[in-house]
């Protein structure tokens, strides 16, 4: 993979921590329940990585995607990313193997665009979270980058 010729298109895991159980508002879909713990969000961004990772990153935005409901409530926390560089939408593949090992998922959300089950995943743990982020991308045969959060 040629990184300098793809440098601004790619996919992400966004690994969120939420802080106490929580019945979050996500747009149309309503209520949901989110428990303690740990979420990995499977995304791509196939136009410009590196704007849309600092979009999630930021608190001031308009609520668009179901992610950006998750990231602007009180409870929760962005707490880094793993993305990596690819002219091809690969986040179906991600969310296929970050599936197989976590506790749990959010049913439909963030993948209205494809026929996935989901591309939010639970963890209790952090390092489960970041792990299983980590090895979906080697699995598929990518190299993963670390962008830690810093707010």
């Amino acid at each position: 993979m040629d990184k300098k010729n793809n440098e601004n298109k790619g996919n992400y895991c966004l690994i969120i921590s939420i802080k106490e159980d929580s019945n979050i508002k996500i747009g149309a879909k309503g209520k949901i329940f989110f428990q303690k713990g740990y979420y990995v969000y499977v995304g791509s961004a196939l136009n410009s990585l590196t704007k849309r990772i600092e979009r999630h990153i930021s608190k001031n935005k308009k609520k668009h995607w179901h992610i950006d409901y998750l990231l602007l409530n009180k409870n929760t926390q962005l707490d880094e990313v793993i993305y990596t560089y690819s002219i091809e939408k690969i986040e179906c593949a991600i969310s296929a193997e970050i599936n197989k090992k976590s506790d749990e998922y959010i049913e439909l959300f963030g993948c209205s665009d494809c026929n996935c089950r989901s591309h939010l995943y639970y963890f209790k743990s952090y390092e489960n979270a970041i792990k299983n982020s980590i090895n979906s991308y080697k699995k598929i045969g990518y190299k993963p980058y670390y962008w830690f959060n810093n707010n």
